[in-house]
């Protein structure tokens, strides 16, 4: 099986290949003689710049005579900043990229080069400074100050990081994370512009609290980590902590990243917060129980109100036992299990929680009042990984697929679908590395996929997922085109999805393929029938109400709208006088899951077709509302 590849490592790598191309075209223009080197100080060590360096280095320019035309030196006219380029990545003269991986830390040499090796190339990748003599000879003197393995944090090339000390594990912050780092700053030329101050700053990531330049380089930090952070002026942006005086063409932020408090915005709306205040053991998140475990905590639980009630406490109301639960099977609020997901082994945690994520949805404690946003402290103990099925025998394996299986139908009993769901998927993904041995093995094995995708379709069905349930059935029709149960199931997803053709289709293929499901597929059509009279009934209302809408002045297009029958209460009734249920009565000795799928009024025709919903917006109430 062919692995997916990673859109944003092509993406690199066809970037790498049309730059490696590039200079390979620009090296064409090199002829014998055109750049010639003589060295006039030797460097230290034997180390040269490679592909991905950051060179850093003074350069002087002038004629063949001696003239100088362009230095960075200060005594030369120039600035003082020396150059910084990344080799094979940065805009270079060819003279430059040819010549830099030849020398040394601390070398200086001089290279006399061609026109077309310099500003005179065609398509130079640099302009050349206001009257500048690009056509001639010229010579540079270049020394090197320094080069390392440079680390790119902006693509423009304005923000480069240096490492100097590698730091621990490989988590760095990110939005809404408290950072504490020792930070001091010097300007291109080596001037001290931000000294070391008695304490850390703290500040929190993404709030723009520090230069942008310096947060983008920061962001890539580990704890305990040291790096220098080399920022040019479109990355210092003002802040309220670090002021950077005006006028920098780049400044050099040196940073010690002495710790940061994990803030995680569970929801991305600032509802659900999880902000770690103890780290646990291990690597996030490779060490958390991200999979369904059984999971072992303690916690306290604190109303957010003037008071702040603690509502309970394992440490006091449990016996001083921790609570134990296994996630994935909706035995704690929702909030509660996913971010404690994401925490590690010892970790503590406070988690502020909205209330449809906290005890809203879920059996509320006697104490906490409907409606309440609560604080959850949690201490993660542990937690045991779900048995591994290797080396385990078909009829063990089978025992462990009941259990699951077991577990799913009662979180469909109690509504919850969607982890209903994950449990039949669990074990479906588990069955692609079992291999029945014989054939009763293979009936069993075959029959219990068959039955999970069943129930996978029928979740689908409750969560108003109707296509997706068509598609499931059809992973059983695909292996045995006449399974009378798929067949039904599928029956009913294209019915409560409005395509009623299809629908009539598989229910009357039930017949022909097993007289048994007759009484099944009978009420099934019956219902059918039902449901399409009552929608031509209610498109004709539609129809007569909107009669001659539009021949009416603008002024009185509100009025039709507002006129209505005296029976139009009982004009809008199902054929029974209440709303059709198509799914009433359908699992019978016809249905393939272990739960049956309950009743479902026709709030679901709404959306099922254009039409429909223009229907309903009309018979929804006694008015209608034109906009």
């Amino acid at each position: 099986m062919a692995l997916e590849e990673d859109p944003e490592h092509h993406e690199h790598a066809s970037k790498k290949k049309k730059s490696d191309e590039e200079y390979e075209k620009r090296k064409k223009n090199i002829t014998p003689g055109s750049l010639m080197k003589a060295m006039i100080r030797s460097g230290e060590g034997t180390t040269k710049p490679v592909e991905g360096d950051q060179v850093i280095f003074h350069c002087t320019i002038r004629t063949v005579d001696g003239v100088i035309v362009n230095s960075t030196r200060s005594e030369h006219g120039g600035k003082g900043y020396p150059n910084r380029h990344i080799v094979g990545k940065s805009k270079m003269l060819l003279g430059f990229c040819e010549g830099l991986p030849t020398m040394l830390k601390g070398e200086i040499a001089m290279f006399k080069m061609k026109p077309e090796l310099h500003y005179a190339e065609v398509d130079c990748p640099v302009s050349a400074p206001e009257d500048f003599p690009k056509d001639v000879d010229l010579h540079f003197e270049i020394e090197i100050l320094d080069f390392f393995k440079a680390k790119i944090v902006s693509e423009d090339m304005g923000v480069v990081k240096k490492i100097i000390d590698e730091g621990q594990g490989w988590e760095c912050p990110r939005e809404l994370y408290e950072v504490e780092a020792w930070i001091t700053a010097k300007a291109a030329d080596g001037k001290m512009i931000l000294p070391l101050m008695k304490n850390p700053y703290h500040f929190t990531f993404g709030k723009s609290e520090i230069p942008k330049g310096l947060e983008m380089g920061i962001g890539t930090m580990a704890k305990r980590e040291k790096a220098v952070i080399f920022v040019t002026d479109s990355y210092l942006t003002n802040s309220s902590l670090i002021q950077i005086p005006e006028g920098h063409v780049e400044v050099q932020f040196e940073v010690e990243l002495v710790h940061f408090t994990q803030v995680r915005d569970m929801l991305g709306d600032g509802r659900l917060i999880k902000r770690r205040i103890h780290d646990g053991k291990g690597e996030f998140p490779m060490d958390c129980p991200l999979q369904d475990s059984l999971l072992r905590v303690h916690y306290k639980g604190l109303l957010l109100n003037e008071e702040r009630t603690v509502f309970y406490d394992t440490r006091a109301d449990n016996n001083g036992e921790p609570l134990e639960f296994c996630s994935g099977e909706g035995l704690v609020p929702e909030g509660f299990e996913m971010c404690v997901r994401l925490m590690l082994p010892g970790e503590i945690s406070v988690i502020t929680c909205p209330p449809d994520y906290a005890y809203d949805r879920f059996k509320r404690p006697a104490n906490v009042p409907e409606g309440a946003h609560v604080q959850w402290e949690i201490e993660l103990l542990g937690f045991e990984m779900p048995k591994d099925w290797t080396g385990l025998n078909f009829q063990n394996i089978m025992d462990e697929v009941e259990k699951i299986k077991t577990t799913g139908n009662r979180l469909f009993k109690e509504g919850k679908y969607e982890l209903a769901k994950a449990k039949y998927e669990k074990v479906l993904r588990e069955y692609n590395h079992v291999n029945p041995q014989d054939d009763e093995e293979g009936k069993t094995f075959l029959n219990s996929r068959n039955a999970l995708h069943l129930n996978v379709a029928a979740c689908y069905q409750k969560m108003g997922e109707y296509r997706k349930s068509v598609e499931t059935c059809n992973k059983v029709l695909d292996a045995n085109p006449v399974h009378v149960k798929a067949i039904y199931r599928r029956g009913m997803a294209y019915m409560l999805n409005g395509d009623f053709e299809e629908a009539r289709k598989d229910f009357n293929a039930m017949i022909s393929m097993d007289k048994s499901s007759e009484p099944d597929a009978n009420a099934a059509l019956q219902k059918l029938k039902q449901l399409e009279l009552y929608i031509q009934e209610n498109e004709k209302k539609a129809r007569k109400q909107f009669k001659g809408l539009f021949d009416k002045k603008p002024g009185e297009i509100s009025e039709a709208g507002n006129k209505s029958t005296d029976n139009d209460d009982e004009d809008s009734q199902s054929p029974e006088g209440k709303s059709p249920n198509p799914d009433e009565g359908q699992e019978s000795q016809t249905s393939s899951v272990d739960v049956e799928v309950p009743a479902k009024s026709l709030g679901f025709l709404s959306r099922l077709w254009p039409s429909g919903r223009r229907i309903f917006a009309a018979f929804g109430s006694n008015r209608c509302s034109i906009l």
